[in-house]
């Protein structure tokens, strides 16, 4: 875009933005032109194939589709010329003859039907064209999605939605001319095809030829819930970190759509989970009443998920249950000391919710005993980043991955667990971004990268190390960068000496070709990135994973500005925001130590209460002191340690030993289950709130459905809770917190509530009126304003495979489920998707062992053992067994070892020693 031209619309004169459509320019305008395979949105591009927009142009003898055709400086347009109506009338008479009738169609109120109505063409349709096939498909195989192609025009949308928009390369066409229809893969069903149900074509079909099941009588295929019936709330998706904006759609109190917004991360684009994953909130597992356990339901430490509620605990009245949640917290607070008190809050509720329950354990139990999912998930890269560069934020956007030359990820998988990002660097890879995916196992993403790293599981290190060897070797590291912004540069050349590629090839196992070609490639890109996720973080050398990271971007001067940086792609919807906040042992809000006497004087003068001046227990520190006789009394929010803690015999045997558990949640969860008082709270979309993605940016969510019951909000409990210990809480709602905590976060210095309920999204931190996108431009936030350099050395795993168990057992998540799967299980489509509780092995190594994919088989390690359905997959590699951890069927981290990382004080999720054997070997021994 370079200027401006002027041009005459419809008699008028304008001026429009020099590249700008002709279409685009009538829209600013207010004169709307039919559109049917044309999207205004980011990401797609116009085809100009259903000749519906057709519009006159002065001195061309022919009409010009106004998608397709840019303005031009003089051009003189004509929307309404008597030529440019009829044609486009014909278009749709013509369509609409090859169409069932409206009434009789999936969507009587998609777009073509209300542009046809408004030419005044007949929705009352007659026989289709003479000599045209009947359209080959009514499918409902996909458990949320409905293909109608009895009313697909042919408009080629839908296979650009799923081609350039998502990149997902299922939907093409087949066929010629009249017969021409979309197909999945080989002309697959839906359901049976390599779908990930991510709805980009929902959402762009402009027929309903594909349309939400949750909209329709699919045994009729007609539309049943009206347009005019829904009520449309803005808000944010609940799951993974990106933060996608929603438009969420409620008829009757329930929420029957979801689409997708143009916010910044996610530009109208979502995954399965954000638009089809919406129904656990109104589940009938639902919390709805108050619980107290009955007396004759003692605690034991094997968790038996076949006794009903009714087993274990008895309704009560709200005044009961929060009199008996505080009391047992106050008594052990006064007999043994705060200490013997800990609490887990939660990075699925908003930020105003992590702060206050952070609050209430430091200032209300006088302890720094509480933490969240963080601990399980990065502790280990914000660990490293805050040594290494003041902060535990990103330096930049995932969407920044469109301005890199080069982009390494390492330990994650973008497609299952980001798949909106993931979008973001598909389509830089199209463009020509060169991207390296460094992964134990084989992943989608490998398909577009230029190299692809499948290094042996727990040597990230000999690997990255031996990546900086030859940058530094060669001298292709930025000097000046280094001499002005960058510390400890001598320590880390002399480290990495040892760690040639030829030495750490054989334990590494990737070429030393390959990992010199990599080193240049990243060194020498003009604009590089990095991107991580829990497979760097989730090691006993987790730290120094990170470590090497961020020695890689520091000697390069490949951070502060936009195309580089560093980014640990966050997990859960606000564990950015929630450990902001404060919700960690070590850290007040916006990570100022605890031990940090200033600071802790700041806040207790905020406060009005004497804070503990020694750093708190982490979650698997909290489980061991249970055993130890150190903490009676736990409060947990939102979390579920009884499926995501390690080792979880020991961690569920801590449970069970605890004097009184308050557990609040939306679910009874496993957790829940060995609670003594357990409180119903609030979905997300039933929430009012900020929340914080991967990016930094601070978004509201809206509430969109009433609680169900008595269930109360979450916020509500923490104020009522801590009114009951005594705290002098007033807080009128969201806004009064979130006002408190920008007074004492500088990171949100310049941010209102009011401001994130007029934009949406605002980033910290802000420049003046700038939102900050990429930080580190003007050095760092450390005291000396430098990086700092932390050489690495090789420390393997904490349990290696040996001839009793030979095999790694890795973790992880899946696309269609999340965490521990409280929310995605009691979903019925994303269950329905992925029903089954499996562990994956590689064909070849299955048949070396003599097993059968579909079989049962147990998984066992030094802790337990599990038995779930054996599943073939080839991106798992030899020698290794992968296993989700959302099933409870087959608990995953039953098994995981609980050994943390000494500086993160995460445990080891990604490596430990196992054995598979089918399930009547076990059995018969």
């Amino acid at each position: 875009m370079t200027g401006s031209v002027k041009i005459t619309l419809d008699g008028r004169e304008i001026e429009v933005e020099e590249g700008r459509t002709i279409w685009q320019a009538a829209q600013a305008e207010g004169t709307d032109i039919p559109h049917l395979c044309w999207r205004d949105e980011p990401g797609y591009r116009s085809d100009g194939n259903c000749r519906a927009c057709m519009v006159e142009i002065e001195g061309e003898n022919v009409l010009a589709p106004s998608c397709a055709r840019a303005v031009t400086d003089g051009m003189v347009i004509h929307t309404t010329s008597d030529r440019a109506v009829k044609s486009r009338e014909m278009v749709f008479e013509l369509l609409a003859a090859d169409m069932p009738a409206a009434k009789d169609g999936p969507d009587d109120e998609s777009a073509f039907w209300g542009w046809a109505r408004e030419m005044g063409i007949s929705d009352e349709g007659e026989a289709r064209l003479p000599g045209a096939e009947t359209a080959p498909c009514h499918d409902v195989t996909n458990p949320a999605i409905a293909v109608n192609f009895e009313a697909c025009i042919a408009c080629n949308l839908c296979v650009r939605a799923c081609r350039e928009v998502q990149v997902n390369d299922v939907l093409g066409m087949a066929g010629r001319g009249a017969h021409a229809v979309p197909v999945f893969d080989q002309q697959d069903p839906m359901g049976l095809s390599t779908c990930v149900t991510c709805g980009e074509c929902v959402q762009a079909c402009p027929t309903g030829a594909l349309m939400e099941k949750s909209l329709m009588d699919t045994e009729a295929k007609t539309r049943v819930v009206a347009e005019d019936a829904l009520e449309v709330v803005k808000s944010v998706c609940p799951f993974c970190g990106v933060g996608c904006q929603t438009e969420v759609s409620v008829a009757d109190g329930k929420i029957v759509r979801v689409d997708g917004r143009d916010g910044p991360a996610n530009e109208n684009r979502l995954c399965v989970k954000g638009r089809f994953g919406y129904d656990y909130a109104m589940s009938p597992r639902r919390l709805t009443r108050p619980l107290i356990r009955r007396d004759d339901a003692p605690k034991d430490a094997v968790l038996d998920m076949s006794k009903d509620v009714s087993e274990l605990f008895r309704e009560a009245t709200w005044d009961e249950a929060m009199e008996r949640a505080a009391k047992g917290l106050v008594e052990i607070r006064d007999a043994d000391g705060g200490g013997a008190i800990a609490g887990f809050g939660s990075a699925k509720g908003s930020n105003e919710e992590a702060y206050l329950f952070q609050k209430l354990i430091r200032a209300g139990f006088g302890t720094n005993n509480v933490d969240h999912c963080t601990r399980l998930c990065h502790a280990s890269s914000v660990s490293a980043l805050l040594e290494g560069v003041g902060s535990g934020a990103v330096s930049a956007p995932f969407m920044d991955a469109e301005k890199a030359d080069c982009v390494i990820v390492i330990g994650s998988r973008p497609t299952v667990n980001h798949p909106v990002a993931a979008t973001y660097f598909k389509r830089a890879a199209k463009r020509g971004t060169k991207f390296v995916i460094c992964d134990p196992r084989k992943q989608d993403m490998m398909l577009h990268a230029e190299h692809s790293l499948q290094f042996k599981p727990g040597t990230d290190v000999a690997m990255l190390n031996a990546m900086l060897h030859v940058i530094v070797e060669e001298e292709l590291y930025e000097r000046d960068y280094i001499a002005a912004n960058v510390s400890e540069f001598e320590a880390l050349k002399a480290k990495v000496a040892a760690f040639s590629p030829e030495e750490m090839a054989p334990v590494c196992g990737i070429d030393a070709d390959e990992l010199r070609a990599v080193a240049r490639l990243y060194a020498t890109s003009e604009r590089s990135i990095i991107f991580w996720g829990m497979g760097v973080s989730q090691h006993v050398h987790g730290t120094d994973n990170c470590r090497c990271l961020i020695a890689l971007a520091l000697i390069t001067g490949h951070v502060g500005r936009p195309g580089t940086g560093l980014h640990p792609l966050r997990g859960q919807n606000n564990v950015q925001g929630a450990s902001d906040a404060g919700l960690i042992p070590m850290s007040f809000p916006d990570y100022v130590p605890v031990t940090d006497p200033e600071a802790r004087a700041r806040f207790e003068d905020a406060w009005g209460r004497p804070l503990d001046p020694e750093k708190g227990l982490t979650v698997v520190e909290i489980i061991d002191a249970i055993h130890a006789g150190e903490i009676r009394g736990m409060y947990v929010m939102g979390e579920n340690p009884a499926m995501s803690d390690p080792d979880q015999n020991h961690a569920r045997g801590a449970l069970a030993k605890l004097d009184h558990l308050v557990v609040q949640d939306i679910f009874l969860t496993e957790t829940a289950r060995f609670a003594d008082v357990v409180l119903p709270a609030s979905a997300h979309a039933e929430k009012l709130g900020t929340f914080t993605n991967s990016n930094r940016q601070v978004q509201m969510g809206r509430p969109a459905i009433p609680m169900p019951g008595d269930a109360r909000q979450d916020l509500e409990l923490l104020i009522d809770l801590g009114k009951r210990c005594g705290m002098d809480w007033d807080y009128a709602g969201p806004a009064e917190v979130f006002a408190e905590m920008a007074s004492l976060m500088p990171s949100l210095t310049g941010i209102s509530w009011e401001m994130v309920e007029a934009e949406d999204s605002v980033t910290y931190p802000l420049d003046g009126d700038t939102q900050k996108w990429v930080i580190f431009d003007q050095g760092f936030p450390t005291k000396d304003k430098r990086g700092k350099l932390v050489p690495a050395d090789l420390v393997p795993p904490d349990e290696l495979p040996d001839s009793e168990f030979p095999m790694v057992l890795t973790t992880g998540r899946l696309l269609e489920h999340w965490h521990t799967g409280a929310m995605t299980r009691p979903s019925d489509v994303l269950d329905a998707l992925e029903p089954e509780a499996m562990a994956a092995m590689n064909p070849g190594e299955i048949a070396r062992a003599g097993l059968s994919a579909g079989q049962q088989v147990t998984v066992e390690t030094r802790r337990g053992t599990i038995t779930a359905t054996l599943r073939a997959d080839r991106d798992v590699a030899d020698g290794m067994v992968f296993v989700p951890f959302c099933f409870f069927e087959a608990p995953a981290n039953m098994l995981t070892n609980p050994s943390l990382d000494p500086f993160g004080k995460i445990p080891e999720f990604k490596f430990c020693a196992a054995r598979v054997r089918s399930g009547e070997v076990l059995a018969a021994e």
